[in-house]
């Protein structure tokens, strides 16, 4: 009788027993291979006294450290700096595990998932492991085939990891191969480029300098006579003309082990519907003479069985399947199992000429069809939430995720400066319907392409491709951040080394692993017109012209656009909860913009003078720090709302996609800071996510004002002015965005509100058609305002430079409002608006831990801001949800708006022009 499959054992290390240490100095010259020799000396005592217990794992060593109370908490006042020596010197990482010597598994296979960054990894005194890659998985074979030298396990086992300075291997692969351009200052180091690690950790222009180290995911012990070593569906749509579809699913089993011992045995496949039924079922019996390793299985005709389509958020259900595979030995006994949750949908990233010419000229298109519908990208950027990537959890990823799909946003973008994240982000984004565009992990500098690093990125794209191909949320891979644009905005850069991984090995990668195929794109921003990354005809485009370059005023915006913008954005400080976070202990008079710490909590380039500017011409200048703080959040609001409005006005209907989609820099933060975040590192939306959210709602309306003046000038179009030019009146183009898949019939209401008066005017313009997924342009009319004679203290030209205008799209048959808007007169240094009387009515919705809340003024109010003092829950993150926040408010139209978690928290507000704030 043959001999039987014993069953495959996965032993996750994590529940063993781990400590850790700083490795004592040895000597200067740590790479001196005696030195490192030291590490195989277990027994001496020196060696292995001072350890400390690992409080959890996975683990990061300045976690460990702060939970001890050996350094300061780096996030609060100035201690990232009191903590810069850790990343300069060794740690040691040991874990003792038991193994069964006695077994009759003919394999054992040590699997890291994580290990950040460079470590030598010992197994009972013998180095069995070299890594230099952070964004690897790495396994080794403990086979007793191959010998005690190479299976050295026992029936006690340690594991010791030793993990050396990536910024003294940065330093030390500079020395070897060069000096190169990284970036400015604010991007770290720039020896970064040299080293697969998480770039931002060598600081970004929004994050600090954390050079941590650890197992950071997971590592595990698999024992196995043959096992299931994976398994990738291939799950294909064909969508016909009258819109149906056709759904296959094909599925390869790859097969390790002794085939042998499989004989008589078999595979069985079934694909289980999210309630739990079952689609399909087949089993296929192992062949006695079997030699292959992959066994294939094909289903056709899904979609008579019932498979829906995947859809993203707003488009349809987000139907996921999942793929379950088991093996069994010839008695019918399960060996091993593995199982993927997919959707079945296509996936086109468009480039195509365009119909006719908009302001930037004709070029070619870029946006993406799923399912054969053109669907508009409205999104963010996403850069690791932590700095200590092991503080994420579960549920703070899913808590981030789904702020994003509550604002409305339906793609997210996975930078190339931080990590290829867990699964848990990507099934998260399958579950809520958002689209994934996947940065392979490179940003901003001039990488090298020697044989030694070519070959372990070519590792590292292969693993993650492998890892993520699955997902019906991922939509794109791309190359690179911002390396093809350093050789025109850095200068004295005539070549990227690094061009034939995101011109060769990627896209080779990309197309050989995945069918049906992701969309590639080599770069970020690329419009394939040779070095020049900026040209708005072609390709995606980052948009830093305003904050940054040429330092344009935001309300040019509408005239910065490109076919896809896929990063811009504008800072603003957090709130003063969170500033307060970091300014623990602090004397009261560092609570000022320019003062030491709130300089250590910002970390962009030129922020003091690039504040001072849009501040200036857009605010009043305050004292008063509270006011400051807000003016600023409305200001962030006020400028990325107005770019998300006018570019998608530009989705313009077949043909005329002159803009595919917008990401905002930055969704989120790794630590609380002054940044471009539009919800801070506690959870706490600025009022920019609210106007984000309804720019980006499925019907919204948009307002133009174009201020006439009396000559030529080069001063924003939206602005009065009283001084050497001089306002003489003001139009107004009026639109509307439908991103639906039908036609909308509305009445459009437009109402006019004098500041510092009582009169008000409305025009109607009633049977308006929305014509589906694109922009219809609605009217253009004169800017009303009273005819009252200017008071002898006002500007002589003042006419509608006092007049608010509000929007209202309204349901004919309803009349409910599907989209509003207020167009204010600007620049707002101008205005004094008067007392709101605001009044805020606060009731039990019926529903537990829900209350509505409605808002009503007698005076137009912009930017209303509710919040509640001590919002933050166990977690140490805010739990108060807002269904809507950050309104423009008009007499007669008063707003609802839902809140959850504010139990007995007294609401406080905060609106443009209100007294000071502190």
């Amino acid at each position: 009788m043959a001999a039987q499959v014993k069953h495959c054992h996965v032993f996750g290390l994590e529940n063993s027993v781990w400590s850790w240490k700083q490795r004592a100095p040895a000597g200067s010259d740590y790479w001196n291979e005696e030195v490192i020799n030291e590490i195989t000396l277990l027994e001496d005592d020196d060696f292995v006294k001072g350890w400390k217990k690992v409080t959890s794992v996975p683990s990061e060593v300045h976690v460990e450290l702060m939970k001890i109370n050996a350094i300061p908490n780096p996030y609060v006042g100035f201690n990232e700096h009191k903590v810069q020596w850790i990343g300069d010197v060794e740690w040691l990482y040991r874990c003792v595990f038991p193994f069964d010597v006695s077994g009759s598994h003919q394999h054992a296979l040590l699997t890291f998932e994580g290990l950040d960054a460079i470590c030598d990894v010992y197994l009972n005194a013998k180095k069995i492991l070299s890594t230099d890659n952070q964004f690897r998985t790495y396994t080794v074979s403990l086979d007793r085939s191959q010998g005690e030298t190479k299976a050295p396990l026992s029936d006690e086992n340690t594991l010791l990891l030793h993990f050396k300075s990536a910024k003294g291997l940065a330093k030390a692969e500079e020395a070897k191969y060069g000096k190169v351009r990284a970036g400015s200052t604010n991007l770290g180091d720039p020896s970064r480029v040299y080293v697969r690690k998480a770039q931002y950790d060598w600081r970004w222009d929004w994050g600090p300098e954390l050079m941590t180290c650890g197992p950071y995911r997971s590592i595990s012990l698999t024992r196995y006579d043959a096992r299931i070593e994976d398994l990738n569906t291939h799950a294909k749509v064909i969508i016909d003309q009258d819109d149906t579809f056709q759904a296959t699913l094909v599925a390869d089993v790859t097969l390790d082990g002794d085939l042998e011992l499989l004989r008589h045995g078999s595979l069985d496949l079934k694909l289980f519907g999210a309630d739990g039924h079952t689609v399909q079922h087949t089993k296929m019996p192992i062949e006695e003479d079997t030699t292959a390793r992959t066994v294939s299985v094909t289903w056709t005709k899904l979609h008579e069985h019932g498979v829906e389509l995947w859809w993203p958020v707003k488009y349809g259900n987000q139907a996921l399947y999942t793929v379950e595979v088991s093996l069994a030995n010839s008695t019918g006994e399960t060996v091993d199992t593995m199982s993927k949750r997919i959707g079945f949908r296509t996936v086109e990233l468009v480039q195509e000429e365009l119909q006719e010419e908009d302001q930037y000229g004709k070029g070619t298109s870029f946006f993406f069809k799923i399912n054969g519908i053109s669907i508009f990208m409205g999104g963010s950027n996403w850069i690791p939430a932590d700095s200590f990537l092991t503080q994420i959890s579960d549920e703070r990823y899913r808590a981030w995720l789904t702020m994003l799909r509550d604002g409305n946003q339906n793609m997210v973008r996975l930078w190339g400066g931080g990590i290829y994240e867990p699964d848990i982000f990507y099934d998260i984004c399958d579950e809520l319907g958002i689209l994934v565009w996947q940065d392979f992990q490179f940003a901003c500098g001039v990488y090298p392409a020697h044989d030694y690093f070519i070959n372990t990125v070519k590792h590292e794209a292969e693993d993650n491709v492998r890892r993520l191909r699955h997902h019906p949320s991922l939509a794109l891979f791309c190359g690179n951040n911002e390396d093809y644009q350093m050789v025109l905005q850095w200068g004295g850069i005539d070549q990227l080394p690094a061009r034939i991984l995101y011109e060769k090995e990627f896209p080779d990668i990309v197309s050989r692993l995945t069918d049906p195929p992701i969309p590639y794109h080599r770069g970020s921003p690329y419009g394939g017109k040779g070095w020049d990354t900026s040209d708005p005809t072609i390709g995606d485009v980052h948009q830093w012209n305003v904050w940054g370059g040429k330092e344009l005023p935001y309300q040019e915006y509408d005239r910065l656009g490109g076919r896809f913008v896929s990063e811009f954005g504008i800072p603003s400080m957090p709130s003063m909860s969170t500033i307060k976070s970091w300014m623990a202990g602090a004397d009261e008079s560092q609570f000022y913009s320019q003062s030491q710490l709130m300089a250590q909590h910002t970390k962009a380039g030129s922020f003091e003078r690039r504040f001072a500017i849009v501040m200036n011409e857009n605010f009043r200048l305050t004292s008063d720090f509270a006011t400051h703080v807000f003016n600023t959040q409305l200001m962030q609001s006020e400028a990325v709302s107005f770019a998300y409005r006018s570019w998608r006005r530009e989705w313009r209907g077949s043909g005329k996609e002159y803009n595919g989609g917008v990401l905002v820099w930055q969704l989120n933060d790794c630590w609380p800071v002054v940044s471009w975040a539009i919800v801070d590192y506690f959870l706490r939306a600025k009022p920019v996510y609210y106007t984000i959210m309804r720019q980006l709602s499925s019907v919204s309306v948009g307002v133009f004002r174009l201020v006439h003046k009396n000559r030529d000038n080069d001063r924003p179009r939206q602005f009065y002015e009283y001084g050497a030019i001089q306002a003489t009146g003001a139009s107004l183009q009026i639109w509307a965005s439908n991103n639906t898949v039908h036609e909308i019939p509305v009445n459009v209401e437009t109402r006019f509100f004098d500041l510092y008066s009582d009169w008000s005017d409305i025009r109607t313009v009633e049977g308006v058609v929305l014509l589906p997924n694109q922009t219809t342009e609605i009217t253009e009319m004169d800017c009303l305002y009273p005819q009252h004679e200017a008071k002898s203290t006002t500007a002589p030209f003042t006419g509608s430079g006092s007049v608010v205008v509000c929007v209202r799209l309204i349901d004919p048959t309803s009349e409910t409002v599907l989209a509003r808007f207020s167009d204010w007169p600007e620049p707002y240094r101008f205005l004094s608006p008067p007392d709101p009387k605001l009044t805020i009515s606060v009731v039990d919705s019926g529903t537990a831990d829900e209350k509505m809340v409605t808002l009503d003024v007698q005076r137009p109010a912009k930017c209303v801001f509710l919040s509640a003092e001590e919002d933050l829950d166990q977690s140490g993150f805010s739990c108060i949800k807002w269904t809507d926040n950050a309104v423009d408010l008009v007499p007669g139209d008063p707003q609802q708006l839902s809140v959850e978690g504010l139990n007995n928290r007294k609401i406080k507000y905060n609106y443009f022009g209100q007294p000071d704030l502190a």
